[in-house]
């Protein structure tokens, strides 16, 4: 199968998995994950209005822009993975990516904060970032808190025209998923995920992701489907979107296979550095196995994208078993 591959994180990553001693592949365990997902395949989960912001097609779009320029990073970051930062809005609890989306909601609803406007993020401190983030009694703080700060004035002050909007973003793009990568990337120096893999057998060389400037994108088709500005085309160019649940997904279902020494690290909830060689396998291989899984559903008949089935494997992971393997941690914005 020939995958298109504009930015080239499908090479990198592929040429990381030739090198690699951290993670592996099981093929056979793709094949077997292909042929139970085909038994019970139905609609993708669809994008949910109700814990997401609608407003106009320009102020949705400027929404979602920010809200995946603060999409990282939502794990306990003491020994208790259940003290973590939670958000209860509208009588539901929520924490993780659903927290966000919550509290940024909550900002436009409840706090009349005018999120898509790029004068009011270029002039945002840390007091309204606090409170736009704060969550339940008694819970710990959202992690990296000045970092997103610094994240959301760089959405208002992009690198080119400062006065652009975010939503610019989704009009400029003109229905085109890749074009939404692109212009992220280029305009807001937070969206650059672009790591580093020390070959033991050359040169380092420079690894594509991206993470966030795709799931951007994903985001972005669901929120504004049927809209004028809505992304349609392209979508199958995108790749999974390596972060952290992902890979404790595909691990779970035997098609990631760790180094004992990594597995045990993860399972001591100990941190991986950015840019340490194991996480960027981990991510790396998170690519890969899930071209491998589109490519083996496609043989059995099942018509999928990489990002759509990226979707159903976070979907799969918010309810993993108490006895499923942790996820990595590594401290980053990338994811």
């Amino acid at each position: 199968m020939t995958v298109p591959d504009p930015f080239g994180i499908r090479e990198a990553t592929a040429e990381v998995m030739r090198e690699t001693m951290w993670v592996a592949i099981d093929d056979d365990a793709v094949h077997r994950c292909a042929v139970s997902m085909r038994q019970r395949w139905g609609d993708p989960p669809t994008w949910d209005d109700t814990l997401h912001f609608k407003g106009t097609p320009e102020e949705t779009a400027g929404w979602v822009v920010v809200l995946d320029v603060l999409n990282f990073c939502f794990w306990a970051q003491g020994d208790d993975p259940d003290v973590r930062w939670r958000v209860t809005w509208r009588g539901t609890t929520h924490n993780g990516y659903d927290a966000l989306a919550a509290a940024l909601h909550r900002a436009v609803v409840d706090d009349g904060y005018p999120v898509w406007e790029a004068g009011w993020l270029r002039e945002v401190d840390m007091a309204t970032v606090m409170h736009m983030l704060r969550g339940d009694d008694h819970c710990p703080p959202i992690p990296l808190l000045s970092k997103r700060m610094v994240n959301l004035r760089f959405l208002g002050s992009p690198r080119h025209r400062h006065d652009r909007q975010p939503a610019d973003l989704a009009i400029d793009a003109k229905g085109s998923a890749e074009r939404v990568v692109a212009l992220a990337k280029h305009r807001y120096q937070s969206y650059e995920d672009v790591t580093v893999w020390q070959s033991p057998f050359g040169d380092a060389f420079w690894v594509p992701l991206y993470k966030r400037a795709q799931i951007l994108a994903a985001d972005l088709a669901g929120a504004l489907a049927g809209t004028d500005i809505a992304i349609t085309r392209h979508l199958d160019q995108l790749t999974a979107f390596a972060d952290y649940k992902v890979p404790q997904v595909l691990r779970r279902l035997g098609i990631l296979r760790y180094h004992p020494t990594l597995a045990h690290r993860i399972r001591r909830l100990e941190r991986i550095h950015v840019n340490h060689p194991a996480e960027v396998s981990i991510r790396a291989a998170t690519v890969q196995a899930c071209d491998r899984l589109v490519a083996a559903l496609g043989d059995l008949g099942v018509t999928t994208t990489a990002s759509e089935l990226d979707w159903r494997l976070w979907t799969i992971g918010q309810t993993l078993p108490d006895d499923a393997e942790p996820y990595h941690r590594t401290v980053t914005d990338f994811y």
